[in-house]
């Protein structure tokens, strides 16, 4: 079935589906010590997926304490009040969050996204604005951690370049973020998906790999939201990352092994989009676990988690629960107002 609306719905769901995820891996984000993981949220450990849970504090594998940043004018001041934690020993990526809550790259997502719908259109030059005065507003977030490309961006902003030639060259998996937010708010339709969504992410990740992948999750999306198979799909559109031989020896193996093990579960695209792609084509009909799994075995899970999510939330139900809990579900039900019939697929 490939009717508008309804391909319009799955896209929202896989846009919703993206925020669940990183609201669910939030609170072990960057874990790379997995018996620390699980010791610290014991929750992961349990049979049943756990639902949202709040950031404790220490975080046992935090290195912020290896990251600075420092302005270079007013212009590039986007920590605000969270700069007195950068550079201290334990601190949680995302202390202040609550459970439920998502991280700053999936807030920006559902910024765009709102403003995409709201213009029934996609300026980059637009985006920018608000993504600036987004950053530089006091207030607008309660993230700690404000990932390596935004401050790239606001360095350069504040060295006189304009907006739109601040990016850089980034190969993290966290400018595959917006993908799903585009899909959602352009529709799987638009006879320009594919060129906007590679136009907006080289504003901020001028990588070659990072926008292949992009446009390899754009035509996914696009596809499933068409009612294609997920597996099919995956192996099919994403066949530059992983393959069918590969999927089938990983299927043999445990979650943290494939990732964390067989692929590094950091931030790196080469490794990280292809561990998203498998986690998605393992846990295929079966969203909570799927999402559960990604986060389980921690690195950059809730950039992973925009993949994971958005496969898994446009090809398989979402949970009302885990919706019910998310606490951008206002403000995405605004932008996506949810279909009152469309309770089961």
């Amino acid at each position: 079935m490939n009717e508008p609306h309804v391909m319009q719905r799955r896209a929202a769901d896989a846009f919703r589906g993206a925020l669940v995820a990183d609201a669910l891996a939030m609170p072990v984000h960057w874990y790379y010590d997995q018996r620390a993981l699980l010791r610290d949220y014991p929750e992961f450990a349990a049979d049943a997926p756990p639902g949202f849970i709040a950031p404790r504090s220490p975080h046992a594998d935090s290195i912020l304490w290896r990251s600075s940043y420092t302005p270079l004018n007013e212009k590039g001041e986007i920590l605000h009040d969270q700069a007195q934690y950068w550079g201290r020993r334990g601190v949680h990526y995302h202390q202040f969050l609550a459970a439920g809550e998502n991280t700053l790259n999936h807030r920006l997502a559902t910024e765009l996204a709102a403003l995409v719908r709201r213009n029934r259109d996609y300026d980059p030059e637009r985006w920018l604005d608000d993504y600036v005065a987004f950053m530089l507003t006091p207030g607008r977030h309660r993230d700690t951690y404000v990932e390596e490309y935004h401050r790239h961006f606001f360095t350069n902003l504040a060295s006189g370049r304009k907006p739109i030639n601040c990016g850089v060259r980034d190969v993290h998996i966290g400018g595959l973020v917006p993908v799903p937010a585009l899909v959602a708010a352009l529709g799987p339709k638009h006879p320009d998906l594919r060129r906007l969504v590679r136009l907006h992410v080289n504003l901020t990740h001028k990588d070659a790999d990072v926008l292949d992948a992009a446009d390899a999750l754009a035509r996914m999306l696009v596809r499933i939201c068409a009612g294609d198979d997920l597996r099919e799909t995956i192996l099919a559109e994403g066949a530059d990352w992983i393959s069918a031989a590969k999927v089938q020896a990983w299927e043999r193996e445990p979650d943290h092994v494939v990732v964390g093990g067989r692929l590094s579960s950091a931030c790196y695209i080469p490794d990280a989009f292809p561990a998203a792609l498998f986690l998605a084509w393992r846990h295929a009909g079966d969203f909570h676990t799927g999402v559960a799994a990604n986060a389980r075995v921690g690195g950059d899970n809730c950039h992973r988690g925009a993949v994971v999510g958005s496969l898994l939330g446009a090809s398989s139900p979402i949970p009302h629960g885990l919706l019910e809990g998310l606490a951008a579900r206002g403000r995405v039900d605004e932008t996506f107002p949810p279909d009152p019939a469309a309770a089961t697929r």
